[in-house]
């Protein structure tokens, strides 16, 4: 059974049982890449938070 929109890893259509991916290998990829911290949130510095020392 297919629902619409499409799969955030492969682009196919979405599959109800494991939306909003098409299949249990594509959930699984992104549960990976999760695990691996492939994904990051951008975050911009804080004006008030002093420079960090240099490393060198």
């Amino acid at each position: 059974m297919s629902i619409n929109g499409k799969c955030p890893i492969c682009r196919k259509p979405v599959v109800q049982e494991f939306r909003p991916f098409c299949s249990r290998g594509c959930r699984d990829r992104d549960l990976l890449g999760w695990v691996e911290e492939r994904y990051r949130v951008p975050v911009a510095p804080d004006e008030n938070e002093p420079p960090e020392p240099d490393e060198s």
